[in-house]
Parts: C-alpha cells; structure tokens; sequence
C-alpha cells in the first residue's frame, strides 16, 4: 500500500515539473521576445569640433550604438552615442528598414538622451519598456544592445556586482553607477539592462578588464525622464565647494567635533555658487537632509550600502532646496541652498563640452581658447600624462576664485610679420592683457577692444611678456583671417 501511495507522489511531482516546464518554455521566450521588439540600433553621422583650429570640425563620422522604446514613442539612449551628431538612422531588433531620428534632449552629464522618429510606423507592434529601481548586488540582469562585429541583436546576462560613484567616461561627472560582469562592447552602448521585464540601467562605458561593464543606474534614468517632463534638460545640481575627510582625530578634535560626530571639511565656497555666502571655510557639513555624513565623504544609500554623499545633492532638481546641518567653531547649526547650478557651471575648467562650438578670438593672429577638457583632448587618449603640466594642474586642482572664472590659453600662432619671435608661447596662460586681470575670454575681448593705447600687452602666468603694435595688429586681422580662411576673427 505504501509503495503505490509513493508511486502516486513520483507522478504527481513528474507531472508538476512538466507542467513548470512547459511554463517556462512559454512563458520566458515570449518575455524575452517582447523586450527584443523594443530594442533599436541607433546608426549616427557626427562632426566633432577642432579644438587646436577652433573655427573648423573634424569631418564627419560614422558610428553606430543601442537604444530602447520607452513610453511616449520616444527612444532612450546614451548621450555620447548622438554626440555632435549629423544625421541619425534607427531600426528595430529583428528588421531592415531604417527611419530617420532627430534628437529630442539630452543629458550629457548623465550620458542619456531621447531620440524621436516622425514616422509613427516604425513604433508599430513594439511595447515601451519601463523603468524600475535599482537591482541589489548579486542580481542577475540581461543586457541587449547591438556591439560591433555584426547587424543582429546580441543578448548577455550578467551580475550587478557592485553600486557605487563612478566616474563617466563620456562627462567626466561623478555619479551613482552600477557595474556588471557583462561586457559591454563598442556598438552596445545605449542598450537597456533589464531586469524582470524592465529597465535597470543603460549600458554606457566598458571597465578596466574582461567581462566588465558599467550602467547608468535606474534612479539616474527615473530623474533624467522627470527632468525633462517640461521638455528642456536642467541637469545635476551641485553646491560649489571644494572639501576633505575628516578620518584624522586631530583634525576633528581641531575643529570642535565631538566623539560621536562624522563629517567633512569645507576648504573653499566657489563665488556665485549655492554655498556662496551661507557656508564658510572651515565650516564641518555633518549630514545632508538628515542623512549623516561619514567622515570618509560617504553616506548610507540602502541598508549595508555606502556611496559618496554627492548621491543626495544629484538626486535632486534646479530649483530645488537642500537642508545642511553644519558644525562652525563648534556650534551647530542648520542652514538651506537653493540649488541654482550644475555641476559644470562651476568648475573652472569645464569638462567635455559636446554640441557647441569652441569660443575663440584672435588679435594679432594669436589664437586665444578657455581651457576645456575638449582643448585637452588634442594630446590623444593619453592627454592625462602628455598634455603640459600645467594645464593639467589647472583641470584636476584649480578652483574658480572672484578674479578667474576661466582659464585663457594661447592655443595657436598664425605667423605673420605682426607676431614674429613669439612662436615658443604657445600654450601659455593669460594673467594680464593692458594691465587688465583676464577673469574669462570675454573680459580678454573687452580689454583689447577698449584700449586706445600704442600696444596690447600681455603678460602670461609665467611672466613672459607680448608685445604688438596696436595699430599694425589692427591693420594685419583681415590680412591673416584671409590668408588662413578663417571664417570670423
């Protein structure tokens, strides 16, 4: 009796698995299959400005990239996938024709944008994806996207194995990031990572060795969709100071903070910056909306989990209010910023700039630029160890102050008779032109364009001096911009 009661339980649990089986078989290609219908190889023509001839591009490109349907027959995309485009191609997962986009917003910073497609056919039969939240380590996530090597949808599984601030290659910001041990190739950037039927991240850059990826993380792309609901990007608001840890005793001892406190350091306020007048150097930020603030500069996001406490700033919008409880000479104290800037706005030299155009001027054919990280980039892959020292110390270390905004460079010498001898200035930062402080290229224009004396003079970091006669400088500017066709001085 007792073996046929047994035999009865095999089948009925044989008969259960099958059953599961034939579930799984139905149920997960058709999954799979819909979130395929969605995924869009993005083909782009784009043309890069010339930062060592800044009134010149590149030439155009071609390079192709991933990307997914969202709600609102719109595209999600990585940033540097449009960069600087031209002209844009879609298609979908699993078809041929091509239709043309246009590029509605995008978000540098972050690296995402949303793409358009006039003709309504090409949305015909897919489903938008959604949005979902931020996978916890050791979640299993898919990646879909179109790397380089051939024409059809490529798909990898992966692990979230770490969620932390990276920096992004494409901005240079520091950001909330999640990495994976999916490869993520040339072509596949853009793509979705998916996690249970719905977006956990956009692949956006490979990391340093094999079988690791990076994406932009889920909350990033939640506040990017809601920034740009009145349909202009804002970006990601900063406060504007510069600061340390706070792990020596010593120093917090220095500073008034008692056992139990953590904080950090603030070292210097950015003029016209949300800190501008509300905090002081030396002030001790303790916690940012009642988050506390380790003194390592991190803070606890999710249980068990730390990143840098910027994740607090970044999530919230321009326009929006931040509450800091500070320490200051002891005391404790709580004090408001209204965020009114982002991140780029604040440093002095900016990092990379896509979609514009290099700001210049000429005088006496000498071809003045603010210092961008795109200026830079001249040097090659390796700008970070060949470019010269000293404009690398002004990107990593230098801090806009009240007299320099901008960091003015003389990037080029178009020889002619009005600039002989001057050839091995090249690269030389502005401090004064005709006894004026150069705070930014334009107070450089105002100080040549308003001097009624014999020369300009202009006296570098270094303190080297350049001569020209303002007259015979004056005189040579159609001269020299006919003879190098440039199109505007």
């Amino acid at each position: 009796m007792r073996a046929a009661v047994d035999r009865r339980r095999l089948w009925v649990m044989k008969r259960a698995l099958v059953v599961v089986g034939i579930v799984l078989l139905t149920v997960l290609p058709c999954v799979s299959q819909n979130v395929s219908e969605a995924i869009v190889k993005v083909y782009t023509v784009f043309n890069e400005p010339d930062y060592y001839n800044p009134w010149q591009m590149e030439g155009p490109q071609a390079a192709t990239g991933s990307g997914c349907i969202i709600e609102g027959g719109r595209i999600l995309t990585s940033a540097h996938v449009v960069a600087d485009q031209v002209f844009l191609q879609v298609k979908r997962a699993g078809q041929a024709k091509r239709y043309t986009a246009t590029v509605e917003i995008v978000a540098h910073d972050t690296d995402l944008a949303i793409l358009t497609v006039q003709d309504q056919a090409f949305f015909q039969g897919s489903e938008p994806l959604q949005v979902g939240e931020l996978p916890q380590l050791r979640d299993r996530v898919v990646v879909y996207g179109f790397p380089k090597g051939g024409e059809e949808l490529a798909i990898t599984e992966g692990v979230v194995s770490r969620v932390e601030h990276q920096y992004y290659t494409h901005s240079q910001e520091y950001l909330l990031s999640c990495q994976i041990d999916a490869a993520i190739n040339p072509g596949s950037s853009g793509g979705p990572v998916i996690k249970d039927g719905m977006i956990v991240g956009v692949s956006f850059q490979a990391g340093r060795g094999e079988n690791i990826g990076y994406m932009v993380a889920a909350p990033l792309i939640r506040r990017f969709l809601q920034d740009v609901e009145d349909g202009a990007y804002h970006g990601i608001p900063g406060i504007g100071i510069s600061w340390q840890t706070m792990e020596n005793p010593d120093l917090r001892s220095r500073y008034g903070m008692s056992e139990g406190q953590t904080g950090i350091l603030v070292n210097s306020v950015f003029p016209d910056s949300p800190a501008q007048g509300i905090l002081q150097v030396g002030d001790v930020i303790l916690a940012i909306d009642a988050t506390d603030l380790e003194s390592d500069g991190t803070i606890e996001f999710r249980p068990g989990e730390r990143t840098s406490f910027s994740h607090r700033i970044q999530t919230k919008f321009i326009g929006d209010t931040i509450d800091l409880r500070i320490l200051r000479d002891g005391a404790p104290s709580l004090v408001s910023l209204l965020l009114t800037k982002t991140l780029n706005d604040m440093r002095l030299v900016p990092n990379a700039q896509y979609d514009v155009l290099p700001r210049y001027y000429i005088v006496g054919g000498l071809v003045f630029e603010p210092l961008t990280l795109n200026l830079l980039k001249i040097w090659g892959s390796s700008w970070f160890t060949d470019a010269p020292d000293h404009l690398l110390g002004y990107y990593f270390r230098g801090e806009p102050t009240e007299d320099r905004t901008e960091v003015v460079v003389l990037v080029r010498l178009l020889g002619d008779e009005v600039n002989i001898g001057y050839q091995g200035y090249l690269y030389e930062v502005l401090s004064e032109v005709n006894g004026v402080r150069i705070k930014d290229l334009s107070s450089l224009v105002q100080a040549i364009e308003s001097n009624t004396g014999p020369y300009h003079i202009f006296l570098t970091e270094a303190g080297k001096k350049v001569v020209l006669d303002r007259e015979r400088a004056e005189e040579s500017e159609e001269r020299i911009i006919r003879n190098y066709r440039i199109p505007s001085s």
